[in-house]
């Protein structure tokens, strides 16, 4: 009977690009739960495609919490609908959360822009009376 593959916490480090402490922290987390060989973590397939939905899942911006929740949904077999469902309600949620952000940004760039201009007026009005007081006093 074959064996199922396994991977190290440096092979999964590097194949995601992410440090072994992440990796652990998202042991601690519950999201992932590798066997142990002694004193070596051992990392199965659903390991990895659990990490793999993780960092997925912080992409998106999601939160542990949410990104625990969708994973597990996922190992209980429940009915593709309600986890396709429940996974398209995060995605609304996040996007309304970006699309606010983007607004904000828009906000700041908008009053950013006033303040620069409003400095670069002062700052020629300043220019120009200074060069009134030198011509002044020739």
């Amino acid at each position: 009977m074959a064996r199922e593959q396994t991977f190290t916490i440096t092979e999964l480090a590097r194949e995601f690009k992410v440090t072994p402490r992440a990796i652990r922290y998202y042991e601690d987390q519950g999201l992932i739960s590798p066997e142990r060989a002694g004193q070596n973590r051992v990392y199965s397939k659903r390991d990895r495609t659990r990490l793999k939905l993780t960092l997925r899942g912080r992409r998106l911006g999601l939160s542990l919490a949410e990104i625990r929740e969708l994973i597990d949904m996922y190992d209980v077999g429940r009915d593709q609908r309600n986890q396709l469902s429940k996974f398209i309600a995060v995605l609304a949620r996040q996007r309304a959360a970006l699309e606010q952000q983007r607004e904000d940004i828009k906000a700041v760039l908008a009053e950013i822009g006033t303040l620069e201009a409003r400095a670069r007026q002062l700052l020629e009005e300043e220019e120009a009376q200074r060069t009134q007081k030198i011509l002044a006093r020739t």
